[in-house]
C-alpha cells in the first residue's frame, strides 16, 4: 500500500491556512500515487489548541473546516486530525480525534483513547477518551489508527499511566499496519528515544507503523517532525527531515533506510531556530532586537535569531556601565561583525549615575548592595524596551535555565523581553551548543566563550562569586527540576548536602521570577513555565 506523509506545519486556530496546507499536501500526495493520505494530530485546529476550544465558535469553525475538506476529498481517502463533540452526555465535552475521509461516504471517526496529563500536557482538561479501538478497511487491507500516545508503549513513559493497550487491541482484531497521527513536541535527545519506542512498538505487534508527526513551533512548544515508517521488524524504510515541512510517499516498509548520523546538538540548534522563527512568524513579529553584553548567553541568543530571521531583521545593543570591561564590549561589536548585524552602543553610565544622585537622600545611611546592581540591569531593560517599541521590534532575552532556576536575573532588567530563546537551556549545554556552533569558523568570540561568565555589575564579579561551578549546579537542577528527585536523594548520589539545600532553596524561592518571565522555547524534558507549575503563596519547607 502507498501511503502519503504529510508533515505539515500548521497555526493554532488558522483554519483556513491549515486547511489550505491541508489540501495541497493531499493533492500533491495523491499525483504521486498515494493509496491513502495521512496528516498530523489535530492537524485542522493546530496543536494545542489549549482553552481556546472553550472559545466561541472554535470548535464549529474546526467542524466547519472538516466538512470542507471532505467535499474535496477525491478517490483517494484522507486521514485528518479534529476536534470532534462528545454527544454522549456525560464526561468532557470533546474529543481529540482523526476523520477518515472518503468521496460519497460518511466521516469515520477514531476518538483518541489515552490522554496525557504530564509535562506540558492537559489534555484530560478539554477531551474524554476513545471508548474502543475499530479497524479501517482500505481496499481489503486492515488499517488500524492511533492517535499519539495511543501508541507510545508503557516503558517510554513517566510511569503507569493507562489500563489499555490501544494498538494491542487493534492488532488482535486484525490490523495489517498501524498508522499514527501525532503532535509530539520535541526535547533535547528524544527524536532518538520516539525512535527506539516505536521500534520497540513494532517488533512487540509484528506489523509496520506509519508515524506521521506535526513540524513547527507553537508557542512554547516545538514539534521536530521526523515522521517514519518501520516494517514488521523495526527497521526504518524511510524517515522524513527534522524541523521542515515534507511531503512522502512510502510503499514498501520492508526495505531499509539508512539515515545520517543523528547529531543530538544539531537537532537542538534547529529546534531553537525552529521556534524562534515560527514564534515570529505565527504571532506577526517581523525583526527582533536583544542586548550583547559581551558573554556567551546574548552571543548564542543572536546567533539563533540571525539564523531564524536573517541579519537584516535583527538588531543588537552594547549598553556598557561603570563595570563593563573593555573585552566585553569589544566582545559584543566583534560578534555583531561576524553576524553582519547593526550593533548600537548605548552606555547606561551617566543614566547610573543621575538616578543614585536622585536616590542619594532615600539611601542615605545604607550600604551598596544588589540594589545598585539591579539598577544598572533595569536602566539596560529600560533601554531595549525603548528601541523594541521604536523599532516595532521583539525584544528577546538572554537569560539561561540555570540563572532563570536559581534567580540570578533581575526582575524588569536583562528579564524584559517578549520571548526567553535560552531559558531552557542549562549553561553547561549552551556552551556545548556553542562550541558546536564554532565547529567550522569562529562565529562566537572565543574570548567570549572561554573568559568567566560575569554579570558585570560590580568590581571583578564573576558568576561563581555566588553560584558553584556550572557543571556541579546543572546537576543537581537537573536532579530536583526535571526529575524531581528530594533533597535527600540528591544527597544520596554523592552531592554536598549543604550546597544541595542552597540550590533547592534558591530554585524553590525564585518561583516569583520566573512567573513573570517571558515565554520560553521548551527543549528538555521540564521546562520552567507549562510544564512545572507551583503556587507562589505556599509554606512547603522540604
Amino acid at each position: 500500500m502507498k501511503v502519503g506523509l504529510a508533515q505539515i506545519n500548521t497555526t493554532v486556530g488558522d483554519f483556513t491556512g491549515n486547511a489550505d496546507l491541508i489540501l495541497a499536501a493531499y493533492l500533491k500526495l495523491v499525483a504521486e500515487g498515494a493509496e491513502i493520505v495521512v496528516t498530523p494530530e489535530l492537524s485542522i485546529s493546530g496543536y494545542p489548541p489549549l482553552d481556546l476550544i472553550f472559545a466561541g465558535e472554535f470548535v464549529e469553525r474546526n467542524l466547519a473546516t472538516l466538512r470542507e475538506i471532505h467535499a474535496q476529498v477525491g478517490d483517494v481517502p484522507l486521514l485528518v486530525g479534529f476536534i470532534d463533540r462528545n454527544v454522549t452526555g456525560h464526561g468532557k465535552p470533546f474529543h481529540n480525534a482523526a476523520a477518515f475521509l472518503e468521496k460519497g461516504k460518511e466521516p469515520v471517526i477514531i476518538h483518541k483513547r489515552l490522554l496525557p496529563t504530564y509535562d506540558v500536557f492537559d489534555e484530560a482538561r478539554y477531551f474524554e477518551p476513545g471508548s474502543s479501538s475499530e479497524l479501517i478497511d482500505i481496499g481489503g487491507k486492515k488499517i488500524g489508527v492511533t492517535i499519539c500516545e495511543d501508541l507510545w508503549a508503557t516503558d517510554y513513559l513517566p510511569g503507569p499511566l493507562y489500563r489499555v493497550d490501544p494498538p494491542g487491541e487493534l492488532v488482535a482484531k486484525g490490523a495489517e499496519i498501524l498508522v499514527n497521527l501525532s503532535a509530539s513536541p520535541f526535547q533535547y535527545g528524544k527524536p532518538v528515544r520516539r525512535l527506539q519506542m516505536l521500534q520497540s512498538q513494532a517488533k512487540r505487534l509484528q506489523v509496520p507503523i506509519y508515524y506521521c508527526n506535526s513540524v513547527g513551533g507553537n508557542d512554547q512548544l516545538v514539534f521536530d517532525g521526523h515522521s517514519l515508517v518501520l516494517s514488521a521488524d523495526g527497521t526504518r524504510s524511510r524517515e522524513l527531515a527534522g524541523f521542515a515541512e515534507e511531503l512522502a510517499v512510502i510503499e514498501d516498509p520492508t526495505a531499509p533506510f539508512f539515515p545520517d548520523h543523528r547529531d543530538d546538538l544539531w537537532e537542538l540548534y534547529h529546534a531553537l531556530v525552529l521556534g524562534l522563527r515560527d514564534y515570529f512568524r505565527k504571532c506577526g513579529f517581523k525583526s527582533a532586537v536583544l542586548g550583547l553584553s559581551g558573554g556567551i548567553d546574548s552571543a548564542l541568543t543572536a546567533v539563533l535569531a540571525v539564523e531564524a530571521l536573517g541579519r537584516e531583521h535583527v538588531i543588537g545593543a552594547a549598553m556598557p556601565g561603570p563595570y563593563s570591561s573593555e573585552g566585553s564590549v569589544m566582545d559584543a561589536h566583534q560578534l555583531a561583525q561576524n553576524l553582519g548585524i547593526r550593533c548600537l552602543e548605548l552606555p547606561i553610565t551617566e543614566s547610573f549615575e543621575v538616578l543614585l544622585s536622585g536616590l542619594k537622600n532615600a539611601f542615605e545611611g545604607r550600604p551598596e548592595d544588589a540594589t545598585e546592581e539591579n539598577l544598572q540591569a533595569r536602566l539596560r531593560g529600560v533601554t531595549m524596551m525603548a528601541l523594541s517599541n521604536k523599532f516595532g521590534s521583539l525584544l528577546l532575552t538572554t537569560g539561561n535555565k540555570s540563572e532563570l532556576a536559581v534567580g540570578y536575573c533581575t526582575l524588569y532588567g536583562d528579564m524584559c523581553g517578549g520571548l526567553a530563546v535560552i531559558s531552557d537551556l542549562p549553561k553547561t549545554l549552551v556552551y556545548a551548543l556553542s562550541r558546536w556552533i564554532n565547529r567550522d569558523r569562529e562565529i562566537i568570540p572565543a574570548s567570549t566563550i572561554e573568559k568567566p561568565p560575569s554579570a558585570e555589575l560590580r568590581p571583578d564579579q564573576t558568576d561563581q562569586d555566588t553560584l558553584p561551578p556550572y557543571d556541579l549546579l546543572d546537576a543537581i537542577l537537573a536532579l530536583y527540576v526535571e526529575e524531581n528527585l528530594p533533597v535527600r536523594e540528591i544527597v544520596a548520589r554523592g552531592y554536598d548536602e549543604t550546597l544541595v539545600r542552597r540550590i533547592t532553596t534558591l530554585v524553590d524561592r525564585n518561583e516569583y521570577k520566573r512567573k513573570q518571565a517571558a515565554p520560553g522555547l521548551k527543549v528538555t524534558g521540564r521546562a520552567f513555565g507549562m510544564g512545572r507549575r507551583l503556587p507562589l503563596a505556599q509554606r512547603y519547607n522540604p
